[in-house]
């Protein structure tokens, strides 16, 4: 990759990019209420299973598909997978925060000039902006690799998922970190899978998580807002 692509790769890979991504769980928080995680073993294994049960089968194959039609500016291809993401949270939580985070990082793009007129019209066009929608545009916009794009999107998810497990297990910082590299083998699986699954075996199943995210609207005390 070239420095340049790689540079701005890091740059929206970043937990600092500011678009909000600290401030969910991702259905993590009401895991660890209800007792189902309470160690460095159950997070990990937590996280596993979201990587693979998850967003490996939705989120990843979503996102890689959004980067190729950003890339080759298919605008029709782009509106359909976007509107397929939004349509598939099915939580108000959920919707919520794809929807804020989309919306926060558009605007980045915009203030920051990366993307060219029509492809800035094109994702302030659209009427709500899922956050892999968002990102794949900024992607294209910067020519990224779109398969470097897809481990750094998967590594930013675990990372924020072991930064909630430090937090609230809790777990110390050299675990978190342990942990996290631990995960390099399942993200790069995952990333490989989300490129090659075909469309009509790709999935959204996941009721245990949507149980738990529903349960965490009304859970009582929280740090999070997924």
């Amino acid at each position: 990759m070239q420095a340049a692509a790689l540079l701005h790769l890091l740059q929206f890979a970043s937990p600092a990019l500011p678009i909000g991504a600290y401030s969910y769980s991702q259905g993590l928080e009401a895991a660890l209420e209800c007792g189902e995680v309470c160690d460095a073993d159950t997070a990990r294994a937590w996280i596993v299973r979201h990587l693979h049960e998850v967003v490996a089968q939705w989120e990843a194959p979503i996102t890689w598909r959004l980067m190729q039609a950003w890339s080759r500016r298919d605008w029709c291809a782009v509106s359909d997978w976007s509107e397929k993401f939004i349509a598939s949270r099915d939580s108000s939580e959920f919707r919520a925060e794809t929807i804020q985070m989309g919306y926060s990082l558009s605007k980045l793009i915009a203030e920051l000039g990366i993307a060219d007129a029509d492809t800035l019209a094109k994702l302030q066009g659209e009427s709500e902006v899922a956050l892999p929608t968002a990102f794949a545009c900024a992607v294209a916009a910067l020519h990224i690799p779109c398969d470097a794009a897809l481990l750094a999107m998967l590594f930013a998810w675990a990372e924020n998922q072991v930064l909630v497990c430090v937090k609230s297990v809790p777990l110390g910082q050299v675990a978190g970190q342990r942990m996290l590299l631990s995960l390099r083998e399942e993200i790069e699986a995952a990333a490989r899978y989300a490129q090659t699954v075909s469309d009509d075996d790709m999935c959204n199943w996941a009721p245990g998580l949507s149980l738990l995210s529903m349960q965490h609207e009304v859970q009582y005390s929280r740090l999070y807002r997924s």
